[in-house]
């Protein structure tokens, strides 16, 4: 039984397997030991002094451990586990308040470290639940600061220094390890009862329950000043206050990250899960606590483990809190204001589908709070529905029937369901309604360095194959991986594979000087680790892995042609080369963005503009650009290709040489919206046939080689002509 005011502590010590003092908990080791001893706050008396070992999982002790505490493997395996020591725990100290005559008590431990960081972490882990008891304790080094404010900072105490600052005469070798602790601690509080201090413990550190959900306050106030009082975001979160999680799984939701920093108080809708490009989560999250002290205990998880995950804890700032949690839309605002709802986000629904036929796919067995109300359709800027929506539910139970509905159909679709939070629906919405119909084009980058190395062919082995990589690894962890052999790559000689999806393979080929190198390096590194995966090395040529490059196979039983021999372009450049990748200057010029998406113009304008060309200057012979695609994958849409406009002298002489145009008129591109995501080549162009695409034959101002001519037939993934 405990109070607010309560009449009795009990006083707490706790050790792990692992680091002690300062760094407790901050291992992920496990509670090894515990000692107490309950205290009459009124009587000043104590009841019996309890010391019982915890037998951990791994019961591997670090020598910090041996050293500090004395004890042995062979003793704690004898002990008995968390659970039956914890109740052990209520039921001696529901007999010790008995015989002090006393009811209620509050715990009291050195700081804050083994209730937030060891007892409620490991017992969430483990799964199962403390007592009310551990929700409320006193911080003993805040209260002793509190009752001799010249005493040394908190995060300085120790419960030595305490004692030394006191004058206590205690001799920490003549008892056993944290039996001289619990003594100690209680003849520091008996000091700070006495006549001359006269303190009184009245308020303890609280621990959350559970997390709350919801927009955060700033989040809701940026909505109600942009929406009612027209005022910038003047609104801030303490930069001391959040942190940045990497490494999440991707169905992980914000209840999941909450309990991974369980012990540990985070603010309203204080978890804001973050997402790529495409609206996808990309294994990241900011997350806001209530003050910098929980902040700092946080960042002391830094690859703790969620299930086999180890996840990275960094800093972030408030400003980056508030562009991922911050809303802008008093839609939003209206849908989140209802409190405690779980939300769920459904992704693939028809773009016809309306509410009914939302709520008719729930089903009576999972009803949405307040009907049509806890349903949010997500729309594009012009009012065209995207296929995702987002709905409420009042509690678990419902939530948790709504998500067993996952991949079922709805028309003719499939319709995926995941766990949400108030952050990604503002994220999501914030997405689309600020996506432009169509996008910028972005500036030309044409740096004068020379041409770059062009990839390999030929039977000569002097490439390797990487086999088994991590999906996470990028260009960076592969340079590391190779070590010293870094040094004997190719200038953009690293091509990461991806599959039909546009997701990493596993697989990536390097470009080698020489076979020897190559031959060296499938040596060295063969079987290597990389992250938490070891990784095969095989030496190759340029013609293997140029067929799988393209899309073919390659394996055990030989070379597999690829389905449809389709040239791909450059992989982007990494940090050891900054030389840019390459296009010819003739098939750059196909790429021609007035040509594709004209710009509005008037009748007149139209009529007088001379041909629009494009120009490269005498000592430009070729047009360099880094790609954002990786092999397989096609080359960039020409809508994103930056160009030289030309001179009107060179537009004037292209004018009178030919009247051919370079592509086809305007009104000769189709984009295509709504695809499954494992669409390919094939199925698009089965879609189309029987139509004529775009012509084969370009006779326009450049004479266009073969090369030239597959770039321009590349893109077919994207547009059609």
């Amino acid at each position: 039984m405990t109070a607010s005011h309560s009449d009795s502590l009990v006083v707490l010590f706790g050790a792990t397997a692992g680091a002690y003092g300062a760094k407790l908990g901050s291992d992920e080791r496990e509670l090894i030991l515990l000692v107490w001893q309950v205290v009459d706050l009124q009587n000043k008396k104590v009841g019996t002094l309890h010391k019982s070992l915890v037998k951990a999982d791994n019961l591997d002790l670090s020598d910090q451990c041996r050293e500090v505490s004395g004890l042995t493997p062979e003793g704690l395996g004898k002990a008995e586990p968390l659970d039956r020591v914890l109740q052990q725990f209520s039921q001696l100290v529901s007999s010790d308040l008995k015989v002090l005559g006393r009811s209620s008590y509050t715990l009291c431990s050195d700081g804050q470290l083994l209730i937030r960081q060891v007892l409620h972490p490991e017992t969430s882990k483990k799964n199962f639940v403390l007592s009310d008891c551990f929700y409320s304790f006193y911080d003993l080094r805040k209260e002793f600061h509190t009752c001799y404010p010249s005493s040394a900072a908190v995060k300085d105490q120790t419960i030595k220094t305490m004692a030394e600052y006191l004058g206590l005469g205690t001799d920490e070798a003549e008892e056993d390890f944290g039996v001289w602790q619990v003594k100690t601690m209680v003849a520091i509080i008996f000091s700070m009862l006495s006549e001359g201090c006269n303190h009184v413990f009245t308020e303890p550190e609280t621990v959350k329950h559970k997390y709350e959900t919801g927009p955060c306050k700033e989040s809701f106030l940026l909505c109600l000043l942009f929406f009612f009082l027209f005022s910038s975001k003047s609104e801030t979160v303490d930069n001391e206050t959040v942190i940045r999680a990497r490494g999440l799984p991707w169905q992980s939701s914000d209840q999941d990250i909450a309990r991974f920093f369980k012990g540990l108080n985070i603010a309203k809708g204080g978890v804001a899960l973050c997402l790529n490009s495409q609206g996808r989560r990309n294994g990241e999250a900011l997350v806001r606590f209530v003050n910098s002290e929980q902040r700092d205990l946080a960042l002391e998880r830094h690859k703790h483990h969620m299930g086999s995950r180890y996840i990275e804890v960094y800093k972030a700032t408030g400003e980056e809190f508030l562009k991922i949690a911050g809303g802008t839309s008093n839609e939003v605002a209206q849908f989140l204001s209802k409190e405690n709802q779980v939300i769920i986000r459904m992704r693939g629904l028809p773009f016809t589908a309306t509410q009914e036929d939302v709520l008719g796919f729930l089903g009576p067995e999972c009803p949405v709070t307040g009907g049509k109300e806890g349903l949010l359709f997500v729309k594009y800027p012009d009012g065209r529905p995207t296929g995702d929506a987002f709905v409420l539910f009042s509690c678990e139970e419902y939530a948790q029937n709504a998500l067993k509905k996952h991949k079922e159909i709805l028309g003719k679709r499939y319709i995926e369901l995941f766990r949400s939070t108030a952050a990604e629906v503002q994220q999501v919405l914030n997405r689309y309604m600020s996506t432009p119909l169509i996008p910028t084009l972005p500036t030309p980058i044409i740096p004068v360095i020379p041409p770059p190395y062009t990839i390999a062919t030929g039977s000569v082995r002097d490439c390797v194959r990487l086999r088994g990589l991590p999906y996470t690894a990028g260009i960076d962890d592969i340079l590391e991986f190779m070590g010293d052999a870094t040094g004997d790559i190719k200038p953009h000689g690293v091509h990461m594979v991806l599959n039909q999806q546009g997701r990493p393979s596993g697989d990536a080929f390097i470009q080698m000087k020489s076979a020897d190198k190559a031959f060296m390096v499938a040596q060295k590194c063969h079987k290597k680790m990389m992250k938490d995966r070891y990784v095969e090395v095989f030496q190759c040529s340029g013609e293997e892995m140029n067929f799988v490059l393209m899309g073919g196979t390659l394996n055990r039983s030989g070379l597999s042609p690829p389905p449809c021999k389709l040239p791909c372009l450059s992989p982007p450049a990494y940090a050891a080369f900054q030389t840019a990748a390459v296009i010819p200057a003739e098939a750059a010029a196909l790429y021609q963005p007035q040509a594709l998406l004209p710009s509005t113009r008037t009748p007149q304008a139209s009529a007088a503009a001379p041909p629009t060309v494009t120009y490269y200057p005498a000592q430009a012979a070729q047009l360099y650009m880094n790609y954002t695609a990786y092999y397989p994958s096609p080359p960039v849409s020409p809508t994103t290709v930056g160009y030289i406009a030309a001179p009107p002298g060179a537009v004037a002489a292209a004018a009178t040489a030919t009247h051919t145009p370079i592509l086809p008129q305007p009104g000769a591109l189709v984009r295509m919206q709504g695809l499954p995501y494992n669409t390919g080549m094939k199925e698009i162009l089965s879609f189309f046939q029987g139509y004529q695409y775009a012509p084969d034959d370009y006779n326009g101002l450049i004479q266009l080689s073969d090369q030239a001519r597959s770039v321009l037939q590349a893109p077919k993934e994207w547009v059609c002509l």
